[in-house]
């Protein structure tokens, strides 16, 4: 392991990728997707964290599948699509900086050695270059749609593994959705997704919105106003194209029903 314990004035080199990504920029659909943890790059600089590169490719290092649900889904809407191309173990985008697990220790039972001792400086410099770069363009999006007047609803995308290692648990349901106080929009994707056949559907499950810990859906849907939605689709369901392409044709389907219920547009 030689990835420096001590921050130097810059993380990213020539050679990494940027963080952010942008699709459809100037999409014109009511829906805005966030992709929080689409890749799993980790800067050269880092040394891989110190992992096995098994490690960074399973579900703690990257939302396996959904990167490509989110595109093809963005391509159907016409829909704008921010995403993060580094690993949610160099640097979590959807915590807030004060949340202890923002840079991770240890993740379902793996030490993240690169995350070990860092000082304050090195923390700032991964939130400064990874994390801050990607929800400033969220914000810019969300911004210039507001002063436009253009109606907006935030689509936030996830996957999940079917069971943790360290708490070994079947995970029955093929999606969740994830939701704090405002339920506007998350309430009609809900009855559109009752709607769909052979689905189990969670409330809250796997996960839910910790509005004190959790930055995406906490600062850009509720501390906004904005109506939104967060999905957490099991991984083995979107780990190959097929499965990409039939769950983005299924959201497609099922964001359009609860916009029409949302808005009273509705057939």
């Amino acid at each position: 392991m030689t990835a420096p314990r001590h921050a130097a004035h810059r993380l990213l080199g020539p050679d990494d990728p940027e963080p952010v990504g942008l699709r459809n920029a100037e999409g014109g659909s009511p829906f805005v997707l966030i992709c929080d943890h689409a890749g799993n790059a980790v800067p050269a600089m880092l040394d891989g964290l110190g992992l096995e590169r098994a490690e960074l490719d399973r579900h703690i290092g990257i939302d396996i599948g959904i990167h490509g649900v989110s595109e093809r889904l963005a391509d159907r809407l016409d829909a704008p699509l921010v995403f993060q191309r580094y690993s949610r173990l160099v640097v979590e985008c959807n915590r807030r900086t004060t949340s202890p697990d923002s840079i991770a220790l240890v993740s379902d039972g793996t030490i993240i050695p690169g995350n070990a001792e860092l000082s304050d400086e090195a923390r700032k410099i991964r939130l400064g270059e990874i994390a801050e770069p990607y929800h400033r363009q969220v914000t810019a999006i969300l911004d210039a749609r507001a002063e436009a007047g253009i109606p907006t609803v935030l689509v936030s995308m996830h996957s999940f593994t079917p069971s943790l290692r360290a708490r070994p648990f079947a995970r029955p349901w093929h999606v969740g959705l994830c939701y704090g106080v405002d339920t506007r929009f998350t309430l009609p994707v809900l009855a559109a997704l009752d709607r769909e056949a052979d689905l189990v559907v969670g409330r809250n499950e796997p996960y839910g919105v910790d509005l004190a810990k959790d930055y995406s859906i906490p600062v850009h849907g509720e501390e906004r106003g904005l109506p939104y939605v967060e999905f957490e689709i099991r991984q083995d369901l979107i780990g190959h194209a097929d499965g990409q392409e039939a769950w983005a044709a299924r959201l497609e389907r099922v964001l359009e029903q609860a916009y029409g219920s949302f808005t009273g547009d509705a057939p």
